[in-house]
């Protein structure tokens, strides 16, 4: 199948992942990304236009805007793929939608949002041209169960559930070299970015109770924070790690924290596969759809309350190490056997396109289905 992957591509953990997953199946990959368009010209030039170029790839206007969308419409009346698969479609208006459509109509439209849209902590703009175009699609994948009937009310003709996922060949477990031991290796780590939503408070915690705690995310976000607290401001400078480092800094925990975005409304998030996927122990913020896939005490741990946490951090970290390990292992265990790998996600991708693209009436269904 020849399948091109359209988003901003600003990182490798996300369309990336999806192109080289759908490659390891044997389909034809393209890609257009809509990052290059918001990059300055170099010398003196930059600094006049970068300005320019941020405000409208945050607000999504503007000439940029404009150029991307209609060289997408270009491109697919040119290569005419068997599917367009938009990942997180902020920047892809809905007459463009219907330009696809009518440039190359046996292409099948397939929309997938890894954040929320209709979460009411965000600011009505960032995803009007995504909502706008949901009735366009023929298939809108969502990363929650809660957005498949949203969805639905807001007119998508076919909605399924995409849950994220792991990489194996880089979320696997590892020993670390002794360098790396000393940079990663600690009780407790938390990789991922700051909210205003008590993920804090838990971090002092584990400070307070004695463990080693690692902290890792944007900077620019954690900084100013952890500087006013007194238990944590030995984390300046909060680092971002990636790939390899990514791996590494929570291979070198014997627990690895999750906390659910309330900004996304989450019940789960995707390090609650890639941190088992690791062999490290899972210590999530407890939510019912969490703990439909990983059993409490058996593949995952769970807390619900400060006190809850404290009393989970010394179980298996001071009272039970063998339990530690062996629910971490437990974990590691359960994710690749339940196919939370992206080759696994994208599987089920493929055949949700191809039974739309064998079936005339695949279009006008509004029914909701579940992969992963």
């Amino acid at each position: 199948m020849k399948i091109l992957i359209v988003g901003d591509w600003h990182s490798e953990v996300h369309e990336e992942m999806v192109r080289q997953a759908l490659c390891q199946l044997g389909h034809d990959v393209a890609r257009f990304s809509w990052c290059e368009y918001f990059r300055a010209p170099g010398g003196l030039a930059s600094n006049l236009w970068l300005p320019v170029l941020k405000f409208q790839n945050k607000y999504l206007l503007g000439p940029a805007v404009n150029k991307l969308n209609a060289d997408l419409v270009r491109r697919v009346a040119t290569e005419r793929p068997n599917a367009v698969f938009i990942y997180r479609g902020t920047h892809i208006r809905r007459e463009t939608l219907d330009r696809l459509r009518d440039v190359s109509p046996g292409t099948v439209l397939v929309g997938y949002n890894n954040d929320d849209p209709f979460s009411p902590r965000y600011p009505r703009w960032v995803w009007r041209h995504f909502l706008a175009g949901v009735p366009v699609y023929d298939l809108v994948f969502a990363y929650r169960l809660h957005n498949l009937e949203e969805l639905k009310r807001a007119g998508a003709r076919r909605v399924a559930l995409l849950r994220s996922w792991y990489v194996t060949e880089r979320n696997r477990p590892m020993v670390l070299a002794p360098e790396d031991r000393e940079r990663y290796a600690c009780d407790v780590a938390f990789v991922g970015h700051y909210e205003d939503d008590g993920r804090v408070d838990y971090l002092r915690e584990v400070v307070r109770s004695g463990f080693k705690l690692r902290l890792w995310g944007p900077g620019y976000e954690w900084d100013s924070v952890v500087a006013r607290i007194p238990e944590l401001r030995d984390q300046i400078p909060v680092t971002l790690v990636w790939a390899e480092q990514y791996c590494k800094a929570i291979a070198g925990a014997k627990i690895a924290l999750c906390f659910l975005s309330k900004l996304n409304r989450d019940t789960y998030t995707r390090r609650c596969f890639e941190i088992p996927a690791t062999g490290t122990l899972l210590l999530s913020e407890y939510s019912d759809d969490l703990a439909s896939l990983f059993e409490e005490a058996v593949d995952a741990e769970y807390f619900r309350s400060r006190e809850e946490f404290r009393s989970k951090l010394r179980h298996y970290l001071v009272d039970a190490e063998a339990a530690r390990v062996r629910v971490a292992q437990a974990g590691c265990l359960r994710v690749s056997r339940d196919g939370h790998d992206v080759v696994s996600r994208m599987r089920e991708v493929v055949l949700q396109i191809e039974e739309i693209r064998n079936h005339s009436d695949g279009r006008k269904e509004g029914r909701g289905v579940c992969v992963g």
